[in-house]
């Protein structure tokens, strides 16, 4: 399948994505030296996968089969741009990347 951005942009920020054909709300929150942190929640808001996170070149889902989503879901980056999403280049060097098996 085709890579799907996510479109993130440098703040604070809650909203829904489609992975491996449902819907999840995603929060992607600035904690400082922690770097972009990831929480994901199913329906109801109830959560799925909390306190990822946001690092470049491995897919985040890796680690957890059990929750069957089919795919990877990685952070990539330009070229030239730091190795990890910083707090002002989220959504611009660097992206979130959905591919669904």
């Amino acid at each position: 399948m085709d890579p799907v951005e996510i479109p993130l942009t440098q703040d604070n920020q809650y909203f829904q994505a489609t992975l491996d054909g449902i819907n999840y709300t995603l929060r992607v929150i600035w904690r400082d030296t922690a770097g972009w942190i990831m929480d994901i929640m199913g329906s109801g808001g109830v959560p799925v996968l909390s306190g990822v996170p946001l690092v470049t070149g491995a897919n985040l889902l890796a680690q957890y089969p059990q929750l069957g989503i089919n795919g990877t879901l990685m952070v990539v980056t330009d070229v030239g741009a730091p190795d990890d999403p910083t707090k002002t280049n989220l959504g611009t060097y660097s992206h979130l990347i959905f591919v669904q098996e």
